[in-house]
């Protein structure tokens, strides 16, 4: 029995969680309709019963105030009683021997109470008295040696259940009435949501994400459709930068896949025609394996860049607190080890920030390849990071030509590269994920002249509180913070 009667709540929650809103909205409407028709109803039954009451008691006193005077005139036993007109009143004698007598063809009464007895003898005045088995209503006045009764019983049709009758036809109709009402209200309040899911299917099935959905409505509606429009906003922007970014790596791959195919085309053409040492001396197969390799690195590099540029996040990793110091040391070190030429000269001091550990390495070694692109060999790549207010501050400066004041708008941008540039190797992505990680940590990355006549990129990253206790870093040799 209690696994059946816990089944049953559950089944009338999932049966309402399968209606629609019209449905659910008419539904209430209705039940609350009922209900206050019920409730009025109730009420109204308990008032005018208070009032029919009150009204028969003041009937019943009145006309026993008549009888009792004639029954002390004429005495109990000879007082002649009014006969009994068919319907309504009721009367009695009650005689001082506990008898009785009533009017010929009157129904009998119920037996008198002991209460009423008491008023015959004398031991109060008077007594109202209701019998709820037989629906009688029964006044006793002392008269004389006894007393008079006087009683009516209830009518089957009398104006209560006339009333209840009414009110009953009334509620159903009032819930009908207010069935289709409500049914009327969904339909009108929701038509603006019936005309946005209709926009919202068309979209989908169209994937034309240009279609706004019209605004209209207010309040909520309102604020509902402004947020599916901000959403397909963002969607479309989403989609032009997936598209971009295809057109600009396949722009970008169409050279070094060109100059690859040619260069193998070449070496495939001679070795069938078995002429392959006669046609390329040793020193030019040598450079033709050596641009080989580079294109292949080329490839390999803008791969990587292009996978990590289409993540749309920085990276799975976790946020932590960590000691830029240490990035920017460990950046300078592999940039060291993968071009041995590039000299770096680090004047760096603790300072601790929140952030992707993996993100800033990255985002601080492409700093310093660009730098090292433009360095002259006798001139090193100078890195410098301090605190500054609330911000950590890292500079990257070079040695060398600088950067053209047309070109400053656009350093970060994806694949963008200078005139003066196109000769050197790269793929134009190194400071575009630069500016990704920077905003993704809340910081700002700059470009301007250094003092040397470089460039100078600036990061700054919001600085957080170091824990306790931090050891300062001391400078050991030029790889290590100072």
């Amino acid at each position: 029995m209690s696994r059946s009667a816990g089944r049953e709540p559950r089944r009338l929650t999932r049966w309402w969680r399968r209606r629609s809103l019209r449905t659910r909205l008419t539904v209430i409407a209705a039940t609350a309709i009922a209900v206050s028709v019920f409730v009025a109803f109730q009420v109204g039954i308990e008032l005018l019963n208070w009032e029919l009451q009150d009204t028969a008691e003041n009937q019943l006193r009145a006309d026993s105030r008549v009888l009792a005077p004639d029954a002390e005139r004429a005495g109990l036993a000879q007082v002649q009683l009014p006969p009994y007109p068919g319907s309504g009143r009721l009367v009695r004698v009650i005689l001082p021997d506990g008898s009785t007598r009533t009017p010929a063809g009157q129904p009998a009464l119920p037996p008198v109470s002991e209460h009423a007895g008491r008023v015959a003898q004398g031991a109060s005045a008077d007594l109202m008295e209701s019998n709820d088995s037989d629906g009688y209503f029964i006044y006793t006045l002392r008269a004389g040696d006894g007393a008079v009764q006087v009683a009516r019983v209830a009518d089957d049709d009398s104006p209560i259940t006339r009333f209840g009758l009414g009110m009953l036809l009334i509620g159903l109709l009032c819930v009908v009435g207010g069935a289709l009402v409500g049914r009327a209200v969904a339909r009108t309040g929701l038509a603006p949501i019936d005309r946005l899911t209709a926009a919202a299917v068309r979209v989908a099935h169209t994937r034309d994400l240009d279609a706004g959905i019209p605004d209209e409505g207010g309040g909520e509606i309102r604020r509902l459709i402004q947020s599916i429009n901000d959403m397909l906003a963002a969607l479309r922007d989403s989609r032009r930068a997936q598209r971009l970014l295809a057109e600009d790596a396949a722009h970008e791959l169409k050279t070094p896949l060109t100059s690859l195919r040619l260069n193998v085309e070449l070496l495939i053409r001679l070795d069938r025609r078995g002429t392959l040492d006669s046609a390329l001396p040793a020193e030019s197969r040598t450079r033709l394996l050596n641009d080989l390799g580079a294109q292949v690195t080329e490839l390999s590099t803008l791969a990587a860049e292009l996978t990590d540029l289409a993540r749309g996040d920085v990276s799975d990793e976790s946020t932590e607190l960590l000691d830029l110091a240490d990035v920017v040391v460990a950046a300078a070190t592999r940039a060291r080890s993968r071009v041995p030429d590039i000299e770096v000269a680090l004047d760096v001091t603790s300072v601790w920030v929140s952030g992707r550990p993996a993100a800033l390495q990255r985002a601080v070694l492409n700093l310093i390849d660009n730098a090292g692109k433009w360095s002259p060999a006798d001139q090193p790549v100078q890195i410098r990071l301090r605190a500054e207010g609330a911000s950590a501050v890292l500079e990257v400066d070079d040695a060398g030509p600088g950067i053209d004041a047309a070109d400053v708008p656009r350093v970060f941008d994806r694949f963008y590269r200078a005139d003066s540039a196109r000769a050197l190797p790269g793929s134009g992505l190194g400071l575009s994920i630069v500016q990704r990680v920077v905003d993704a940590h809340g910081g700002r990355a700059t470009v301007a002249r250094s003092a040397r006549g470089g460039a100078l990129l600036r990061v700054d990253l919001p600085a957080a509180a170091p824990p306790a206790p931090i050891a300062r870093l001391t400078a050991g040799d030029d790889t290590a913070p100072r």
